[in-house]
């Protein structure tokens, strides 16, 4: 009898921007999972969520394609994974609206994001904002994913879903698989370029502490030669150093070289000669992602082809459970 395969569902912003952070961090491991016999894999486009922040439309729809082109460029392969946009699927918001209805007014105003966030946007705290973890709480559950792939800060927020189908269920026994968070074996952990204690960040103000996917050739030069290093001139990875270490662990996971194998490489040669290196090696990694972009992005018609057949995919789905659902509410079954 064939094992049945675990559910994964991850979710990514329409930022328009991928850092070469989340392209190794996160992104490289879903293109590599797609062939795993061990998980049907999600990926969501979560567009719906980005509105708890006020968004100028045009904008949003430009980076919504960007995004999408460069998950495809990336390796997304829509034969092999459900890849689509998250307004595309009616059920998310539909769901979302039972689930408030099974979520307390104490559980939401305990998590952290929503107190964050409100202190960084205090014109503008929402009701979405409030309730943004029901609607996540839906994407996870709606397709009974047994994990959610997330980093230590959506920790909560899956919690959050756990609880809520806890008690969905104890109403309703079986009704939703109750997930899991998972937090994966990191891929390269990438410090910002100017403050190398923090991570890389799109959200950075500086827009010299990343490098984007889409940054051009000059651009990434640029900022590498303006990366934050120290007043020695060794190429040497040490706790004390760590500008320069994040240097070469970038350094190496672009060339495939141990860091051993770096530092003897630069064994001399200074900074002046590292930083351009460094910088040349990831030109030659993104290369070929910003180049497949760039040329999907000129055919607008393959791509939104492509966005439908996904969302008709996650819809053959997600209306399935819906509907199961409203059932053991009791609604009156639409036709």
């Amino acid at each position: 009898m064939e094992k049945k395969r675990k559910v994964s569902l991850s979710g990514i912003q329409p930022s328009g921007k991928i850092t070469l952070g989340n392209y190794l961090g996160s992104i490289k491991n879903w293109v590599d999972i797609q062939d795993s016999d061990e998980f049907d894999n999600r990926y969501c486009v979560v567009d719906l969520h980005a509105i708890t922040v006020r968004q100028n439309p045009d904008d949003l729809r430009e980076q919504t394609y960007q995004l999408f082109a460069q998950l495809l460029a990336a390796g997304l392969d829509p034969d092999k994974c459900v890849l689509f946009i998250q307004s595309h699927v009616p059920g998310h918001p539909e769901l979302s609206w039972v689930l408030s209805c099974f979520t307390m007014f104490g559980e939401l105003s305990r998590m952290t994001q929503f107190k964050d966030k409100s202190q960084r946007h205090a014109d503008n705290v929402n009701a979405g904002l409030f309730t943004y973890p029901v609607l996540m709480a839906a994407d996870i559950l709606i397709y009974d994913a047994d994990i959610v792939p997330v980093g230590e800060d959506q920790r909560q927020h899956v919690e959050l879903a756990r609880d809520i189908a806890i008690r969905f269920n104890n109403r309703f026994p079986g009704s939703f698989v109750v997930p899991e968070a998972f937090i994966p074996k990191e891929g390269a952990k990438i410090m910002s370029l100017q403050d190398p204690s923090r991570k890389m960040s799109k959200s950075d103000s500086n827009e010299n502490a990343y490098i984007l996917v889409m940054d051009s050739p000059d651009d990434i030069l640029r900022k590498f030669k303006r990366a934050v290093t120290d007043s020695d001139s060794r190429v040497a990875f040490s706790e004390d150093k760590p500008g320069v270490s994040n240097l070469i662990n970038i350094y190496s996971v672009a060339t495939g070289k141990t860091v051993a194998q770096v530092e003897a490489e630069f064994e001399g040669k200074g900074y002046g000669a590292f930083k351009p290196a460094v910088a040349e090696a990831v030109i030659e990694l993104l290369r070929p992602l910003r180049e497949k972009s760039l040329e999907l992005l000129k055919d607008r018609a393959y791509l939104e082809d492509v966005m439908a057949k996904g969302a008709q995919k996650a819809r053959d789905i997600t209306d399935a459970k819906v509907m199961d659902i409203y059932d053991r509410l009791g609604f009156v079954r639409r036709r």
